[in-house]
């Protein structure tokens, strides 16, 4: 199956409140011909988009190829959150990885958020920002372990933003009797994703970069020199930079191996009377809870519930994606019953089996960066950037991050599917004890 057309119409966004409420940048002309580069992006998202805005700043010749449109994969759908650190905790982190390589991964998950509010300052565009996510537990057996975090990063890596919420405390913060502590993090932050992802369009091509949307790659060779091949054209550079995620669509076998796509699930509801706004995320801070299959939300400027929750484990997006989500939603604020979801989106990120990046060397002068797994916000906005670096001789940040441990998924890209359900279902399972 092709996971850039089943759920989708090429050159088109998904029906979402962001593409109703974000200008588009372009259209841009799709690449034909023989076309020459210094480098050639291939993904429009926010890892390819910064790689090109990062050369392009530099005087490099930079060419990026877009399959559909510019932030039409999950950096125009995800849920707006940008986090400090990684996917895994530090103390988590630190049982696979040496405390050097700890510290170093916490840095660049710091520098990331610095990088996204540059960009936003640059861009002239602010992008809704908003301080602040809470991480809300839903069993009272994690309070501890979030107690014992706090202490951790306050001790271990001079971090003061973040503070550890009982249960009154988080129950002012979130208007649900859903939830029994948790933690605010005021260093990480939320925003309106797809405006972001053109920001950072406008900027790159602002800079010089030449972007080619409705310019699916269908053919790489990364031996040599690369070439990169689209329907109508045919690309010779001397750098290549894959930034394609959950959406690589096996292009590469080996980063096939190490990412998997996954599909998950946002709706927003009608615009909610001020009251209930308040009631319900009175302070406006992003949400991200407990459980495995993770349910996030943050109310929009126009008072809009935008609340993302469950998973598949196919290339098909659910039937009915707005069931889909009003299910966990209505367990968390049984309030929102007779609310109308005026939207409803699925939308596609990589995962890998370690949930940290696989930055890779597919040739001598080609590069894959991917896997962010749920955390790309901010992180794909740097790796872009440390891509850019190694492209320009400065690989030290890119090969650190190669080092890290990126074990492929059992079964390869045919038989990880039915593994992974099958392990998500028991996980799932466990939620409900």
């Amino acid at each position: 199956m092709d996971i850039l057309t089943i759920n989708d119409r090429p050159g088109e966004h998904p029906q979402s409140w962001y593409a109703a409420t974000a200008d588009a940048p372009g259209p841009y002309p799709a690449a034909e011909g023989r076309v020459k580069a210094d480098v050639c992006v291939v993904g429009g998202g926010y890892a390819g988009l910064s790689a090109a805005l990062h050369m392009a700043s530099r005087g490099l010749d930079v060419v990026l190829l877009e399959a559909s449109r510019v932030g039409s994969g999950a950096s125009g759908r995800n849920g707006g959150q940008v986090s400090m650190g990684q996917r895994l905790e530090q103390d988590e982190l630190e049982t696979h990885v040496s405390m050097d390589d700890a510290r170093m991964l916490w840095d660049l998950g710091a520098e990331a958020v610095d990088r996204v509010k540059t960009i936003l300052r640059e861009s002239g565009d602010d992008c809704d920002w908003r301080d602040g996510v809470i991480h809300a537990n839903h069993r009272a057996r994690f309070s501890h372990h979030s107690q014992q975090h706090v202490e951790h990063m306050q001790k271990v890596y001079g971090y003061d933003k973040i503070r550890y919420l009982d249960r009154d405390e988080v129950r002012h913060e979130v208007g649900s009797e859903d939830y029994h502590s948790g933690t605010l993090d005021m260093g990480s932050g939320h925003l309106h994703p797809l405006r972001y992802a053109f920001a950072i369009a406008r900027l790159a091509e602002a800079a010089g970069a030449r972007i080619h949307e409705l310019s699916r790659v269908t053919r790489i060779e990364t031996k040599g020199k690369p070439r990169i091949h689209t329907d109508k054209a045919v690309v010779e550079a001397d750098h290549l930079i894959l930034a394609l995620n959950g959406y690589h669509n096996n292009l590469d076998h080996d980063v096939a191996h190490h990412v998997m796509p996954i599909n998950n699930f946002i709706a927003v509801t009608e615009p909610l009377p001020a009251d209930l706004a308040a009631k319900l995320i009175p302070n406006r801070h992003a949400v991200a809870d407990s459980r495995f299959v993770i349910n996030y939300y943050r109310m929009s400027p126009d008072n809009r519930m935008i609340f993302g929750g469950g998973e598949s484990y196919g290339y098909k997006f659910s039937a009915d994606i707005r069931a889909k989500v009003r299910a966990p939603m209505l367990g968390v604020f049984p309030e929102l019953k007779n609310t109308k979801l005026d939207y409803a989106w699925g939308g596609t990120l990589g995962i890998t089996m370690s949930r940290l990046p696989h930055f890779a060397r597919l040739g001598p002068s080609s590069m894959s960066i991917a896997g962010f797994s749920g955390q790309g916000v901010a992180l794909a906005t740097l790796a872009g950037q440390i891509a850019a670096e190694a492209v320009e001789g400065q690989a030290a940040r890119f090969d650190l991050m190669q080092s890290l441990p990126s074990p492929r998924f059992p079964g390869g890209p045919s038989l990880r599917t039915p593994l992974l359900a099958l392990a998500m279902t028991w996980y799932a399972l466990r939620d409900k004890i």
